[in-house]
């Protein structure tokens, strides 16, 4: 009788938690998936056997438009496409700004060489930075000539898009670029600077997060720190402090196992005001690979409504559209 008991209470126990934690019992948050745009509306390229040495500006698919990532024009064609976020790489220049450009250097992109830091912003403005992109394997240049003086500073980019939300890039390790960032950003009306967000390694984001905790931010720390956590108590629909107000990446083959996710996971998360993105499944790698294809679209569960984070808005956006489409049809 006694063993019983006990499988009753186990078996008790186990129903409440499954039924706190499932999903298929809750509404969706949101109607649709919020789009982060990474770098903006990007000529695409070939990815098979990539490095983190590769220059991918000499692997370009044929182009299908004329925009070039991390630039005005591109934010802004991601945006009206249907992005509601865009990410963009910054770098500290010589002259105390901060310069969007997603390389290190200089060599691969542009007609410039050297650390993209080592540069004055009017310096970096003055190269082109289309002059490295061929689909061809270097018999035509298409992008030559086109890319002059679009290198933006991140001052520009705020003051182009004030009512947008933005995901900012740090591209370094150090600490002091997450401080300088910080003294930019405590700059800004309160009304922006909660419309944006910040990741990259964990030495810049910690001292950024220190100067300015009421900003999201992201980096391996932070994930790591509230994946474990949320392991140990989310299962009681706890949400611990490492998940707060926070950026989250999942990737597609984790998140299955979060508790709650994604319709109650998301919306556990989202009363704590942390923002939550799917990104592509994990393989050790940094988190950059996006929701691209319909096939990598379908892996997410069924009503999905959290964020999907994508290198092809132009992709995804008018999957998701044609899905809503969909939808309504059936409906009426």
């Amino acid at each position: 009788m006694r063993i019983i008991k006990v499988l009753g209470i186990a078996a008790a126990v186990a129903a409440v938690v499954y039924l706190n934690n499932a999903s298929f019992v809750a509404q969706p948050p949101a109607d649709r998936p919020t789009l982060l745009a990474h770098r903006g509306l990007a000529q695409t390229y070939d990815k098979a056997g990539l490095t983190p040495e590769t220059c991918t500006a000499t692997r370009i698919h044929s182009p299908s438009h004329d925009f070039l990532e991390n630039t005005i024009p591109s934010m802004r064609a991601a945006f009206e496409l249907g992005a509601d976020v865009v990410e963009l790489d910054v770098h500290p220049t010589t002259d105390g700004k901060f310069a969007v450009f997603h390389d290190w250097t200089l060599d691969c992109r542009t007609d410039g060489n050297g650390v993209t830091r080592e540069h004055s912003l009017a310096e970096l403005k003055a190269l082109g930075i289309g002059y490295g992109y061929t689909a061809d394997g270097g018999k035509t240049f298409p992008f030559r000539g086109k890319g002059v003086g679009l290198i933006p500073s991140l001052d520009e980019v705020l003051a182009a898009f004030p009512d947008k939300a933005l995901l900012i890039n740090v591209k370094s390790n150090d600490p002091e670029e997450g401080r300088l960032l910080a003294q930019r950003l405590a700059q800004l009306p309160s009304e922006q600077l909660d419309r944006l967000m910040a990741y990259g390694g964990d030495r810049p984001i910690a001292a950024l997060h220190q100067e300015l905790p009421a900003l999201r931010v992201l980096s391996r720390s932070t994930l790591k720190n509230c994946f474990i956590r949320y392991a140990l108590a989310g299962w009681m629909g706890y949400v611990p402090e490492a998940c707060r107000r926070t950026l989250l990446l999942v990737p597609t083959n984790i998140g299955p196992w979060l508790w709650g996710w994604p319709h109650v996971f998301q919306r556990r998360l989202e009363q704590y005001g942390t923002r939550v993105y799917a990104v592509g499944p994990y393989d050790g790698a940094d988190f950059s690979t996006g929701i691209n294809t319909p096939e990598e679209l379908e892996r997410l569960p069924a009503g999905y409504a959290a964020g999907i984070w994508t290198d092809r808005i132009d992709v995804i956006s008018r999957l998701l559209r044609e899905q809503r489409d969909s939808g309504i049809a059936e409906g009426s």
